[in-house]
């Protein structure tokens, strides 16, 4: 109706036959609209943003137009019985047994029948019936009689019972009762008796006695109790589980071995100078047998009294009473003895006075000169059994000084230099090797003082160093190397960067010598016996699986190049190869990591166990040649040495004693490196069968060993290896499919050939295809869809704005409303508080 609410959308050009939607526009209408009903859902989200709570209307049929209400009530009331029903209250005592009070209903009671009224002129009210009086009473018939009327005493009443009678007759009932019971009792008793007498009869007829002998087989073959009831058992006889102290800290547990140790030196040191530690305790003073035992608190008096002498204190009062205390001491020790002796001198003249008691007066004299002289006696034996005590305590003495000289110290500091290192190991068993490095470790835990932890890592070196001294021997120490390889694990496991540092070091020293003598010589040999122990305790202390590791991987790389560049001229290098490639087996054998250079050198070890002749069907790669000076290192022809073979393990000290061996021997181990070489094939067949190309990795391993092995030649059991390893390789499936071409159209080229599209009508959509027309409609919807939502989701946001905003400005009306009326009323109160204080002023 307002023409100003009115928007008027114009359109440029009018164009006939086309129906204009919204030629005219009513904003203020819509927005009055979209307020709405943003009021109706947004505010009312809005509000209830923090409230978990909802209120669900559960009423059947509320919001169902199609039922009418009385439908709906009819409905809402069955489902209210069908809810109640089959529901019992348990306060509702009443609905299924009736309570009574001496036979009679509660319920009657309460309808209150009998009530005799007050007002009711009866001359009955109030009187007793003869019954309750005589119950309660024992009677009074007497009185009740004298009251009664003429007309009532022509009736023959009964006469009440008296007390009397009462209980003569409960006795009565109680005897009669008590012999119904005893007649009853007794007829079942001979009824039991009669029917246990039947069954005996009966049961001699049907029961059948079994013999011993199956007895026992029954007794045999009992059920045995189950395992978990057993288990049950036991857990019932169990102990119950105690609290236990907590655990320590490996510092705590670091401090208390270090304690022990040093302890246990201590005593070495004073076993060794002879000091013996029951002299240094106080012995036990002698206690006699009419001892009272009354001097138990102090047995010296400690105290001291303060004396002065020539005005000064007297200092020197305590060394004498010390050197008194050491005299008497003496003494008392003295004193035992003399008191033993006398006791046993008056026990001899008392039996001779007892013998002789017709004696004269002189007897005396001569029973005690005769104790003087057993009592001298005495003392001269006494005296040589402590002569004799003395020396056997010395010669104990010396054995004690001699085992602690030569037992082992508890506590080691560690050692400086390599040298010392050496030198305190140097002469030693290998357990005391063993017993010195882990009390080095325990006496110098890191967790014990500040620079303990760089002195074990510089003994982790030293320990390294000392292994390849004892490997480089003539007669390498393998048992001691291999003992020492736990210490060194231990220390590894302390300080993980220091071992690997130590171990990198050598490691890359090994490489640098290697690439000198190839540039110097044009070719390398293989290392010596200390290197390759070093490639196997570095397989022993670090994870040999990982795809990349700081030492394993250099390791690594150092033996594959060992394969490939150094020369095999000798037997030794024979060995130290297939040592490597034991070494590299147990490198990859959890991550089954392929090596080229391991198939390569077993290819050219069976290469150079045939005779002399053109390598047909397989390719020999350095460091073996085809053709050569040393092409027959592992031929054997002797048939003697090949009859008298037998298998034996191949251990590394061999390489230093191959000069010394006879010929015999020599072919012996040849053959022993052929039978190492196959089963090597056999471990790397198993090991790599998952790969796709394992089939043509060991191809011509397979033919070398199927043409060119002359193996009716080689003795039984070298066959049996032979059989087996040609039967691990040929036995493995094929894990690749052959390519196939994909079952698809191949794109052509793209051609740069113009494409020419008519334009019907300028300014319009050209759309090819119907799904192309689709597909812009499809666009477009979209588009516009997402502009409207834009739209709304920012108008959304405007009217939530202005209803925070409405809020913020209702809460400070109100509290700017507040402020005002307590200020209003501060200062009605100032001013009547003012008013009558000029009242008091102006009276």
């Amino acid at each position: 109706s307002n023409p100003f609410e009115v928007k008027v959308n114009r359109q440029k050009f009018n164009i006939l036959g086309r129906k204009t939607k919204n030629d005219v526009g009513l904003p203020g209408v819509s927005r009055s609209k979209a307020i709405k009903k943003r009021t109706q859902t947004l505010l009312k989200e809005y509000k209830e943003r923090e409230k978990a709570n909802v209120f669900k209307d559960k009423r059947f049929g509320e919001y169902n137009t199609k039922i009418s209400p009385e439908e709906k009530m009819i409905r809402r009331f069955t489902l209210e019985r069908q809810q109640n029903y089959g529901k019992k209250n348990i306060y509702n005592l009443n609905e299924d047994e009736e309570l009574t009070h001496y036979g009679q209903s509660l319920a009657e009671i309460e309808k209150l029948n009998d009530i005799i009224d007050s007002d009711s002129d009866t001359e009955e009210r109030g009187t007793l019936s003869a019954e309750l009086t005589a119950a309660h009473f024992g009677g009074g018939g007497g009185l009740l009689r004298k009251k009664a009327s003429s007309g009532q005493q022509d009736e023959e009443e009964e006469k009440p019972k008296s007390r009397k009678e009462l209980i003569e007759e409960m006795i009565a009932k109680s005897k009669q009762e008590k012999q119904e019971r005893q007649t009853r009792r007794e007829s079942a008793l001979e009824l039991t008796e009669k029917l246990d007498n039947d069954w005996k009869e009966i049961q001699t007829l049907i029961a059948r006695k079994t013999p011993k002998s199956e007895r026992k087989d029954k007794e045999v073959e009992k059920p045995k109790p189950d395992e978990y009831d057993m288990i049950v058992r036991e857990l019932g006889f169990e102990m119950k589980a105690k609290p236990s102290e907590r655990m320590k800290t490996e510092e705590e547990l670091a401090k208390e071995e270090q304690a022990r140790l040093q302890k246990l030196e201590a005593d070495r040191l004073r076993r060794m100078h002879g000091i013996d530690e029951q002299a240094n305790k106080k012995k036990p003073s002698h206690v006699s047998a009419d001892d009272l035992a009354d001097g138990f608190i102090l047995d010296k008096d400690d105290r001291h009294l303060l004396s002065y002498k020539d005005g000064k204190i007297n200092i020197e009062n305590e060394e004498e009473e010390e050197k008194d205390g050491e005299e008497e001491e003496e003494e008392e020790e003295g004193g035992k003895e003399d008191n033993e002796n006398e006791e046993e001198s008056q026990e001899e003249s008392a039996s001779e006075d007892e013998e002789d008691i017709a004696a004269d007066s002189h007897s005396d004299l001569e029973s005690d000169l005769e104790s003087e002289e057993e009592t001298a006696g005495n003392k001269e034996q006494n005296k040589h059994k402590t002569n004799e005590n003395e020396s056997q305590n010395v010669e104990e003495l010396d054995t004690k000084m001699e085992a602690a000289k030569s037992e082992l110290p508890y506590t080691f500091a560690v050692p400086e230099s390599y040298e010392a290192f050496k030198s305190l190991l140097a002469g030693r068993t290998i357990e005391q090797q063993l017993i010195i490095l882990e009390r080095i470790q325990k006496c110098n835990h890191p967790s014990l003082a500040v620079g303990n932890k760089a002195k074990l890592e510089k003994l982790f070196g030293f320990l390294l160093e000392y292994i390849g001294e004892l490997a480089a021997l003539d007669l390498p120490e393998l048992r001691t190397i291999d003992k020492l390889v736990l210490p060194l694990y231990n220390l590894c496991q302390m300080f993980p960067e220091a071992a690997s540092d130590s171990i990198k070091f050598i490691l890359r020293d090994a490489a640098h010598d290697m690439e000198e003598v190839i540039e110097v010589k044009g070719r390398a040999t293989l290392p010596g016996l200390d290197t390759l122990i070093y490639l196997k305790i570095t397989s022993l202390l670090f994870p040999t699986s990982d795809f990349w590791h700081p030492v394993v991987t250099p390791a690594f790389m150092y033996m594959s190049q060992l394969l490939t560049k150094c020369r095999i001229t000798t037997l030794q290098d024979v060995i130290k190869g297939l040592f490597i490639c034991c070494l590299f087996l147990e490198y990859v054998s959890l991550s089954r990591r392929f090596v080229p250079e391991l198939i390569n050198f077993l290819l050219g070890v069976l290469h150079i166990s045939l005779p002399k002749k053109q390598a047909q069907g397989y390719t020999v790669v350095h460091p073996f040649t085809p053709v050569g000076k040393n092409l027959e290192l592992l031929l054997v022809c002797d048939k003697k040495d090949l009859e008298s073979w037998q298998k034996q393990n191949l251990p590394l000290s061999i390489v230093t004693r191959l000069k010394e061996t006879s010929r015999t021997e020599m072919n012996h181990i040849r053959l022993s490196c052929l039978a190492l070489c196959f089963d090597l094939i056999k471990k790397c067949a198993a090991l790599y069968e998952s790969l796709p190309s394992f089939h043509e990795i060991m191809h011509p391993v397979r033919v070398l060993l199927t043409q060119h092995v002359p193996v009716n030649e080689y003795p039984e059991k070298m066959q049996e290896w032979y059989h087996s390893a040609l039967k691990e390789l040929q036995n493995k499936v094929k894990h690749y499919t052959p390519l196939i071409s994909e079952k698809k159209k191949p794109v052509p080229l793209k051609q740069y050939t113009p494409k020419i599209v008519k334009v019907l009508e300028f300014g319009r959509k050209q759309g090819g295809s119907k799904k192309e027309q689709e597909r812009k409609q499809l666009i477009q919807r979209h588009k516009r869809e997402l502009k409207g939502a834009i739209r709304e989701i920012r108008k959304d946001n405007q009217f939530l704005a202005r209803m925070q905003l409405s809020e913020i400005m209702e809460r400070d009306s109100a509290r700017k409303r507040k402020v005002k009326e307590l200020l209003g009323s501060l200062a009605t109160q100032e001013g009547e508080w003012k008013a009558m204080k000029r009242k008091k002023g102006k009276n």
